[in-house]
């Protein structure tokens, strides 16, 4: 891959620039919804790049779609207004990146809405509209939850689905221009990767630039149980988040910046001790799905420490600035069968949380973009007893 450097030609921006690594984890990806809302705002940050997995992906896919189209009506503005006599207003420089990060921000809203008001296709186990149950987000104690669990274990979605029918795909239709995620690098400055795992290797495949499509995105986001593997150029492929939630490497490798910003989904602890077979099932997949994480994290702190150590060349080896947007507390009422709830309320409630914790986290961490770690990632990701 080659290194991602093309930067929008603009005034000086106030924001900090960092890149996002986005975690998958199903409708929970509302709370990345809100996170993203709040960095978009004018006094949140410049994105240098985005890595995203499944629902990470998708957000990263539709915030980006959003962006470039903003971004080219803000341009062709200015270039309208260049052309008028007296030149172009004082301030028009930056009409095209607040337009881009306005239409951004809308993308987000309906998509999400769209895929609630779908709910019944992506999540049969959405709640009705009639109220009565709202207050329960979780799935796991209806007894249906439970059946269709054990029916997509019996029986493999080429037998229950032989027809390959995923209504995801018609909500990406809607809301991704494959062609922003091509030029969203050489227009905007924004590369966007994807992560996906192939069946047949069992390695992460990224995704980026011109390999990027619907059946990219389709992939990172594919549950085994849930929908057949996605075809790509004769290679099969399944969810990104079994080696990577989120890929860190590409961010790493392919960028000049050096601060990144993760939002993270999935619990690393969970106090409760599971003993039903579903309980079990769904800590075991938290427990997969944050492996690769832990991983890049351990390679990224044993670096840090060489360099810190003048054991490393640091004009050969980066030493990044780690950054982290998380609610444990928030989200810890919410188990693994709430990722499969789609219902409005429910997904406002995390974008709520997500936005929240955005806003904590600018106040408290804000200046140390571009100057240090705003987490200890050894206590954190490598401790016997991490914390929020």
């Amino acid at each position: 891959m080659s290194t991602a450097r093309t930067h929008v030609t603009s005034a000086v921006s106030p924001r900090p620039r960092v890149n996002l690594a986005l975690q998958g984890g199903g409708s929970h990806g509302a709370f990345t919804w809100g996170v993203l809302d709040r960095l978009l705002d004018e006094d949140g940050l410049d994105i240098g790049a985005i890595s995203g997995t499944s629902a990470g992906a998708l957000n990263g896919a539709v915030a980006l779609s959003g962006y470039v189209t903003g971004f080219q009506q803000g341009s062709a503005s200015k270039q309208t207004a260049a052309g008028t006599p007296g030149g172009a207003p004082e301030g028009t420089a930056g009409e095209a990146i607040r337009r881009a990060r306005k239409h951004a921000q809308k993308a987000l809203h309906d998509f999400w809405q769209d895929v609630s008001q779908h709910g019944p296709l992506v999540s049969p186990m959405t709640l009705q509209a009639d109220g009565q149950l709202k207050s329960q987000f979780n799935f796991d104690q209806f007894p249906a939850y439970q059946w269709l669990n054990m029916f997509t274990r019996a029986f493999s979605p080429y037998e229950f689905n032989p027809l390959n029918l995923n209504p995801l795909r018609d909500i990406l239709v809607r809301h991704v221009d494959v062609e922003a995620l091509h030029t969203g690098c050489a227009r905007c400055g924004i590369p966007l990767f994807v992560t996906a795992t192939s069946v047949r290797t069992g390695q992460a495949r990224v995704f980026s630039a011109e390999q990027l499509s619907l059946d990219a995105l389709l992939a990172s986001a594919c549950l085994p149980f849930a929908f057949q593997a996605v075809e790509i150029d004769g290679e099969h492929f399944w969810d990104g988040g079994y080696t990577g939630n989120p890929a860190l490497f590409p961010l790493i490798y392919n960028t000049p910046n050096s601060d990144l910003l993760l939002v993270r989904l999935n619990p690393l602890q969970r106090d409760d001790h599971p003993t039903r077979s579903i309980d079990i099932i769904d800590r075991l997949s938290e427990i997969t799905f944050n492996a690769s994480l832990i991983g890049e994290m351990r390679a990224i702190a044993f670096v840090k420490r060489l360099l810190k150590e003048d054991k490393l060349d640091p004009g050969r080896y980066k030493n990044l600035h780690m950054h982290m947007v998380a609610d444990d507390a928030g989200m810890a009422e919410f188990n693994a069968s709430s990722k499969f709830n789609t219902d409005w309320a429910f997904l406002q409630t995390l974008h709520q949380l997500g936005h929240r914790a955005a806003s904590e986290w600018l106040t408290q961490h804000r200046e140390q973009i571009g100057h240090s770690s705003s987490f200890d990632i050894e206590g954190f990701f490598l401790g016997q007893h991490p914390h929020p």
